[in-house]
């Protein structure tokens, strides 16, 4: 692996866990130029909790049973295991790292058990940076507790050491999380800092790099308030986060067979290019601390279990037409140098990406068509919508919103707006799109007209494979109508 620096993190993914452990055994105490290897386990935060359906071999419950026994301790880890892990990660300056690990590493005990949660320290991390980043996993309680000792230990420590300058609390958190945070012109971010009387700035887009996808959160204040602060930053970002986990997995319900961990997509907006497309062909490493879209969440078992019992769903998925409209002024970055990016995009999701020629000269828009199956919808608008945020065509406080047209049937128009709008509100109310049906449309020679769909990704996805499926359930109707027409007509 050849990188700037003398490190490198290469991520190695086995098939099983015997490959693992036998890598794991292999390495341990290999040498090479004079250093011996010591391999361990880290244990994955991120990562879900195995499916409960292991039964103990001794004949006991299974795992899901012992979760709804009321009273055992499982039961208390009920909630816990539902709920995603979401770690406060913070920024500390490293002449304080010594102070808050403390003698034999006693002071960091100390905060791990009195407020029962797991601190990180990334020691190692950017080896010469002024600061270092600190992972603590808790409950919320948990990891404001810990937060407030760590300012604590570095205040003391600051005082006895004669700094002047006040130290303010920097949290890290994931870009696409930012906006949220923020909220539509800043008043989310108003409303804490007038809350907990803190000054709050969010360092700057410039400084994300496709291997740092992470934005610093500061706050100033007095450390009470800062500690007040980050209860309702964290609050904000943990409810962005749920949403892109609940996102992710009506996504995984809605396309049978969708691994995302195959999308390379690490969050809603902020997407990593292939692995052939790092610098010298190195894959990007996922930021510690969030990777809602590494869940890996394998449906092939369930889609072989469909085919054996309903053959007719196992037919090639059907090839479906979306019209993505991007910023004219980002063309270039879709196509790529030579046409190179475009090309690989349309590889890496499995469809047709083609560019539609500019309406008129001052066009500020510019249609994208893509033609492939779902999953290749999936990929390939995650990838655009992804590469527009990483480009910075989107600002930093606004998440990326395109507007996509796909074509129904005329005869399906009027189930997509439903009696009175009834439909077309319930769908702009689930996926949080726009949707529009224009009226007075003059069908084209498919006898289909256009829907219009404004969202971010995960809306705009959820979207358009709920109005497909009315698409379906309409063509079904109007299959089983032909169908009995005829048989009704002999009885006669």
């Amino acid at each position: 692996v050849n990188t700037d620096t003398e490190t490198a993190v290469v991520n190695v993914t086995y098939s099983t866990k015997e490959e693992a452990k036998i890598a794991v055994e292999k390495l341990t105490g290999q040498t090479f130029e004079d250093y011996s290897f010591k391999v361990s386990y880290i244990l994955d935060m991120d990562a879900a909790p195995p499916l409960p359906v292991t039964r103990n071999r001794r004949g006991g419950r299974t795992s899901r049973e012992q979760d709804s026994q009321p009273g055992t301790s499982a039961g208390s880890l009920g909630p816990r295991q539902k709920q995603p892990d979401f770690p406060l990660r913070m920024l500390v300056p490293t002449q304080f790292v010594g102070a808050i690990i403390g003698k034999e590493g006693l002071t960091i005990k100390n905060i791990t058990k009195q407020t029962q949660s797991k601190v990180d320290i990334h020691r190692k991390e950017n080896a010469g940076a002024a600061e270092k980043p600190i992972t603590i996993h808790s409950t919320p309680e948990g990891c404001s507790a810990a937060c407030l000792m760590i300012m604590d230990i570095m205040q003391k420590e600051a005082d006895d050491t004669k700094v002047t300058e006040d130290i303010p609390l920097k949290i890290l958190a994931h870009n696409s999380l930012v906006g949220r945070l923020i909220g539509k012109e800043g008043r989310n971010l108003k409303k804490i800092e007038e809350e907990t009387e803190t000054k709050i700035t969010i360092s700057s887009l410039q400084d994300l790099t496709i291997y740092n996808p992470e934005r610093t959160i500061i706050v100033k204040g007095s450390i009470e308030d800062c500690c007040r602060a980050e209860v309702e930053i964290m609050r904000k970002l943990r409810e962005a986060y749920e949403n892109d986990i609940a996102a992710i997995n009506q996504q995984t319900n809605l396309i049978p067979g969708l691994s995302l961990s195959a999308l390379g997509i690490f969050s809603t907006g902020l997407s990593v290019l292939p692995p052939a497309a790092g610098p010298r062909g190195v894959p990007p490493v996922p930021p510690t601390g969030y990777n809602p879209f590494l869940v890996s969440t394998n449906h092939s078992m369930e889609l072989q279990h469909i085919c054996m019992f309903h053959p007719q769903e196992c037919q090639t998925p059907e090839q479906e037409v979306v019209y993505l409209f991007i910023p004219t002024q980002a063309v270039g970055a879709i196509i790529g140098k030579k046409g190179q990016h475009i090309k690989q995009l349309a590889r890496f999701a499995g469809a047709s990406i083609k560019i539609a020629p500019a309406e008129s000269p001052d066009a500020t828009q510019r249609m994208v068509i893509i033609t492939g199956p779902p999953e290749a919808q999936f990929k390939a608008q995650g990838r655009i919508f992804g590469k527009l945020k990483e480009e910075n065509f989107f600002s930093a406080k606004e998440e990326v919103k395109l507007e996509t047209h796909i074509k129904v049937p005329s005869s399906a128009a009027g189930r997509v707006i439903g009696k009175g709008g009834k439909t077309v509100n319930e769908l702009q109310n689930l996926t949080s799109a726009e949707v529009i049906v224009p009226r007075d449309q003059t069908p084209d020679e498919n006898d289909e007209v256009f829907v219009k769909i404004s969202g971010h990704f995960f809306a705009s996805q959820t979207a358009q494979r709920k109005i497909r499926e009315i698409i379906q359930q309409v063509k079904q109707q109007e299959q089983k109508h032909q169908q009995g027409a005829p048989m009704t007509h002999r009885s006669k």
